[in-house]
């Protein structure tokens, strides 16, 4: 096997024979003198398998690499997601025009509408958000990662009723209003339940998680302005002072006042 040599000198590659094998000679090109290696001691660097991995008994290899798909816009998707917003925006404001009708089962419709809602916004966020370079969930695991997610955006709301209505009072959570560091603290709280969820159900960064939710929570906000005519729970359309209890009047009926008449006659002097 012949041994590969290099000229210190002037850096001109030979071979010779491993007969030769750790002696000493003279460069054929430039006389300088050389130490030619032991064969032992020659390192030799063996071409990696072309394919690397676990094998079976025929030397087949028994994983196959992942094949990353490339992501594209497409229109279709796009235009059907703009055509269910337009529609939900007109059915929230047809049932915000019949609220006076609906006020028994308002607050169902809401929520049942949260519940559709909070999946398809976070289906349709994804698919703006995604990463295509760490690669893309798609079919089921996307489907069922949308749900999941969805419905923690919508169960949110939840979280905002109960905290303003068990700690900050029924009476100011309904009637007089809340406070605005009271109304910021319950953004707060279901902007970072939201974010979380983005994070884990998508891998998303942090920032990324955050704008999925609001694409949820903004929607839902401008879709409950439709219907209940308030952004947010806990807000008044009307200004109150602060500190004033809202004031029950009774009211009479007309027919049930009862109308005293006095007949006031001339005066007489009696002359004894």
């Amino acid at each position: 096997m012949p041994i590969h040599v290099i000229c210190p000198t002037c850096h001109a590659r030979f071979k010779v024979g491993d007969q030769h094998g750790g002696k000493s000679g003279n460069c054929p090109k430039c006389k300088g003198a050389i130490q030619i290696p032991k064969a032992e001691d020659e390192v030799v660097i063996h071409a990696p398998e072309s394919e690397a991995g676990a094998k079976d008994a025929k030397g087949r290899n028994v994983l196959k690499p992942i094949k990353r798909t490339e992501t594209k816009f497409q229109l279709n998707a796009a235009l059907i997601i703009g055509g269910a917003v337009v529609l939900v925006f007109a059915v929230a404001f047809l049932i915000g025009n019949s609220r006076d009708q609906l006020k028994d089962v308002l607050t169902y419709i809401m929520a049942g509408g949260l519940a559709i809602i909070g999946p398809a916004l976070a289906y349709a966020g994804y698919t703006f958000l995604r990463d295509d370079e760490s690669g893309a969930f798609m079919g089921t695991d996307l489907l069922v990662r949308a749900i999941g997610s969805g419905l923690v955006y919508a169960l949110t709301w939840g979280v905002y009723w109960y905290v303003g209505y068990t700690v900050f009072g029924s009476e100011p959570y309904l009637i007089t209003g809340l406070e605005l560091w009271q109304i910021g603290l319950l953004v707060a709280i279901c902007i970072g339940i939201g974010t979380f969820t983005a994070f884990v159900a998508f891998d998303f960064e942090p920032m990324t998680g955050f704008f999925h939710f609001a694409l949820f929570f903004v929607t839902t906000v401008l879709l409950r302005f439709l219907i209940v005519g308030n952004f947010l729970p806990g807000m008044n359309r009307e200004e109150k002072k602060p500190g004033v209890r809202a004031e029950v009047m009774e009211v009479v009926p007309q027919d049930s006042i009862v109308t005293i008449g006095f007949s006031y006659g001339p005066k007489y002097q009696l002359d004894a």
